[in-house]
């Protein structure tokens, strides 16, 4: 029976611009070790972080997190990418692994603006054929949801989640904005998502270098402007180009998330086009 008490923002909803695909098998971490940025081999059972898929070039194709609910399993929740199109990139690369690759239809991803119960910090809470982690911070207590049970669709609350993102440093790549940024361009240390300590993966040469060479000469900045924002408008100070808008808000005013210069110039001398932009601090406590 529905509880007619309970807040709306404490109510489950769909997540239906994120995507689900589960590793298992023997070598499923394995396989994920040599794709993906971070350190899967550190990533206990029962927990979760963050990590980034990057072409050879070191472009990050997908910013998602990865759940470990059992020794043999993995799940990548990703926002913004189709499951079925990361599953079958994925699967290209198995060769003799064993591992099976999928993106399950009977899953759902929820969300819900409160805090989980059990789920704390990097740990899941593995239950009832559902799967909770804790995706807030002292600003905005978020959990998140994996389940085989349908959550209805909710428009507002689902722009909301958007924006928690984005006020959090959490870059959300549509199409036009994925293999064109580095890890450090988008600011991905803040998430702890890569790596530079364990050993090869795609990118992984020059993600190290740019680390040890000190070379990140561009990060994530927190913009807003009165008209809406769209991923590629450039930000520009005067007559020079600073950079450009890389994710933003489905409404104005909105967060927006630029790609700028370490050293850009106070925000009450940036634009993008006609439309003049403010700046805020991004938000810290997304990190696992």
């Amino acid at each position: 029976m529905t509880d007619n008490r309970q807040n709306p923002g404490e109510r489950a909803f769909a997540l239906t611009d994120h995507g689900l695909v589960t590793l298992q098998g023997p070598d499923a971490v394995a396989f994920a070790q040599a794709q993906f940025a971070n350190d899967l081999n550190a990533l206990e059972a029962g927990r979760w972080q963050w990590s980034t898929w990057l072409t050879p070039k070191g472009r990050v194709i997908a910013v998602f997190a990865v759940l470990r609910p059992a020794a043999d399993q993995l799940m990548l929740v990703l926002p913004d990418v189709p499951a079925v199109e990361m599953a079958a990139a994925l699967k290209r690369f198995v060769f003799r692994k064993q591992v099976v690759i999928e993106a399950p239809a009977a899953l759902e991803v929820q969300g819900a603006l409160t805090a989980p119960l059990r789920a704390q910090g990097a740990l899941l809470d593995v239950q009832d054929g559902a799967i909770e982690l804790d995706i807030g911070s002292s600003h905005q207590p978020r959990l998140l949801r994996v389940s085989s049970q349908q959550a209805p669709e909710d428009v507002a609350a689902l722009a909301r989640w958007r924006d928690i993102d984005l006020r959090h440093g959490l870059p959300r790549l549509d199409a036009s904005q994925r293999e064109q940024w580095t890890p450090q361009q988008l600011s991905l240390e803040r998430l702890h998502a890569f790596s530079v300590k364990k050993g090869c993966y795609p990118g992984q040469e020059i993600v190290a270098r740019t680390h040890f060479l000190g070379k990140a000469k561009r990060g994530l900045a927190l913009l807003e402007g009165d008209a809406l924002l769209t991923p590629g408008a450039p930000v520009e100070d005067g007559e020079r180009h600073l950079g450009q808008v890389v994710s933003a808000s489905s409404h104005a005013p909105g967060p927006a998330l630029a790609v700028l210069p370490l050293d850009h110039p106070p925000a009450d001398t940036l634009r993008s086009g006609s439309t003049m932009l403010r700046s805020h601090v991004l938000l810290d406590g997304l990190a696992r």
